[in-house]
């Protein structure tokens, strides 16, 4: 239905209260990472099946028996796959076998750098193409102090989730950050933002930001 423009994020699931909230079972975390690299492997696996052949797959948690692996994504040999997440092991590895991109959600670019080290490093010892790098941030950027705080208050606004420190100034400190990321590398972002409906935001971003990236 995307046309070919749709992507995978896939994880290992960490917020315990979406989980009881809706009756969704939330094991410990070496299960969760089994269950999620079994999935990968499902999903990857089920792409790549040739039309006309099957699939199967036994685990610990999942078994498939002769799937026609039907229907197929528009993209070739399937849909990007994104991985990821601030665990220095388990997830870069997980990302390096299986996936086409890296994410590191609400990170700082000290965080960031080695992180990222690693995930570059699991994917050498993988073997495959490098990975893409990015980046998932809450920004809150205006014209004047007052935009930025009025986004910025709405950004700290209390939740059930943990808190993050957005990054928020002017135009001109938003794109000296991102340039750090992308000096580490990075080379996509994902921009958080609260309230969809503020289109001077997008516009700002859009106009004053973007072009002056990598």
């Amino acid at each position: 239905m995307s046309g070919g423009r749709i992507e995978l994020g896939l994880g290992a699931g960490w917020f315990a209260l979406d989980h009881s909230a809706y009756g969704i079972p939330f094991p410990p975390p070496a299960e969760r990472f089994e269950r999620m690299e079994e999935q990968l492997q499902v999903v990857t696996g089920l792409w790549a099946t040739p039309p006309g052949e099957r699939f199967s797959y036994e685990g610990r948690h999942y078994r498939l028996t002769d799937s026609p692996a039907l229907p197929k994504p528009v993209q070739r040999p399937g849909v990007p796959v994104i991985v990821g997440g601030r665990g220095p092991r388990r997830t870069p590895r997980l990302a390096a076998r299986y996936a086409d991109e890296f994410n590191l959600p609400f990170t700082s670019p000290e965080q960031s750098a080695d992180l990222f080290a690693g995930a570059r490093a699991a994917r050498e010892a993988a073997g495959g193409p490098p990975l893409i790098l990015s980046v998932c941030l809450g920004i809150a950027s205006g014209r004047t102090e007052s935009e930025i705080d009025t986004r910025l208050a709405l950004l700290h606004e209390p939740s059930r989730l943990p808190p993050e420190e957005p990054l928020h100034g002017p135009p001109g400190k938003i794109v000296d950050v991102l340039g750090q990321y992308a000096g580490l590398g990075a080379s996509r972002v994902y921009v958080r933002l609260r309230d969809l409906s503020d289109l001077d935001h997008l516009d700002l971003l859009a106009a004053e930001v973007a072009p002056q990236l990598p």
